[in-house]
């Protein structure tokens, strides 16, 4: 764990993730490219609510995806390395 910077990838990955869920959702929901038309309903939550929980799922998948690449790119140079 602590050749391959996992730790160090975590918290990298986190933070891309959680940055780009938080642009992504600002841009929907306070409508910063203008507004969207559609006649879509959103129940319970309404549309905030429901892009929250989308930017929960978007964020945990790029931070994923980032960390996945770090330790597949740390492996690689450890591999050439050897």
């Amino acid at each position: 764990m602590e050749a391959l910077a996992v730790k160090r990838n975590v918290g990298i990955g986190l933070i891309v993730g959680v940055g780009v869920a938080v642009v992504a959702y600002a841009i929907r929901v306070f409508e910063l490219f203008g507004p969207v038309v559609t006649t879509r309903e959103y129940p319970v939550l309404g549309p905030e609510g429901w892009f929250l929980m989308l930017a929960v799922v978007f964020a945990s998948a790029t931070a994923l995806l980032v960390i996945l690449v770090l330790t597949g790119v740390r492996v690689a140079r450890l591999a050439k390395e050897s």
